[in-house]
């Protein structure tokens, strides 16, 4: 039988890799325009969808102002006299219901961070976003007690791009890590497997959900997988804690 390769630390993207982010922000918009239209705005929801993904186009998902500027390129008589602030509140609110009963993590996921952590593998989390946004979905998420807390490294707190080797390469400093004896799990090709790469990580590509996973990178990641019962398997047969 070869050797198992010893992991002193495996780390996960969070968006598309632990929840389907694509499905939820899908459904959280959706129902935040349901909501506003309830209230009394006049569109019907596909002319509004269209229109909030044209905004999001122009301003990217992280813009805390979708709901404000939909309104202000819309018809005037589209807000049938209601005051804008009352269906941007609207918006909101049922945006913020939905994260609450709707963001849940993969049905496979908690089971294998489960068993990963009884076996003794140190995990952590890996993420481009906003600190506090990125660190609420961990919260929600529900899957705190597996993860190691001096192992959560968010772009906005590290001052660089996930896309950039060195955060990779601190991350694994900051454990006392080599690099060698590091795993990324993401689903981002140019984000996640390129840059992991790059730092001298072992890297597995999640083709599971999401809308970059196709898209081509710079280097081949080391595995691929499709789920995180994949995932249990690649990890029991090739590898071990460090």
């Amino acid at each position: 039988m070869a050797k198992k390769r010893p992991l002193g630390l495996i780390t996960f993207d969070i968006d598309d890799t632990l929840y389907s982010t694509s499905d939820f922000v899908r459904l959280a918009r959706a129902n935040s325009l349901k909501a506003m239209i309830e209230m009394g705005m006049k569109i019907d929801l596909e002319t509004a969808t269209n229109e909030l993904n044209e905004v999001i186009q122009e301003f990217t998902s992280n813009d805390e102002h979708h709901f404000d500027r939909l309104l202000q390129r819309l018809p005037a008589e589209v807000l049938n006299g209601l005051n804008p602030a009352i269906l941007v509140a609207t918006g909101v609110a049922a945006y913020h219901d939905t994260v609450v009963h709707s963001l849940v993590p993969y049905e496979d996921v908690v089971a294998c961070l489960k068993d990963l952590h009884k076996r003794g593998f140190v995990m952590g989390v890996v993420s481009q976003g906003y600190t506090v946004k990125q660190a609420e979905k961990l919260v929600r998420l529900r899957i705190l007690p597996f993860i190691e807390k001096r192992a959560i490294f968010i772009s906005d707190q590290l001052g660089m791009s996930k896309g950039n080797p060195k955060f990779f390469q601190r991350a694994a400093q900051s454990q006392d890590v080599p690099c060698d004896r590091c795993m990324h799990i993401g689903d981002r090709p140019d984000r996640d497997i390129d840059p992991a790469n790059g730092a001298g990580w072992v890297t597995v590509l999640n083709r599971r959900s999401g809308k970059y996973h196709e898209r081509p990178g710079s280097t081949p990641p080391a595995f691929v997988i499709h789920n995180f019962w994949d995932l249990t398997e690649l990890i029991e047969k090739e590898f071990e804690p460090a």
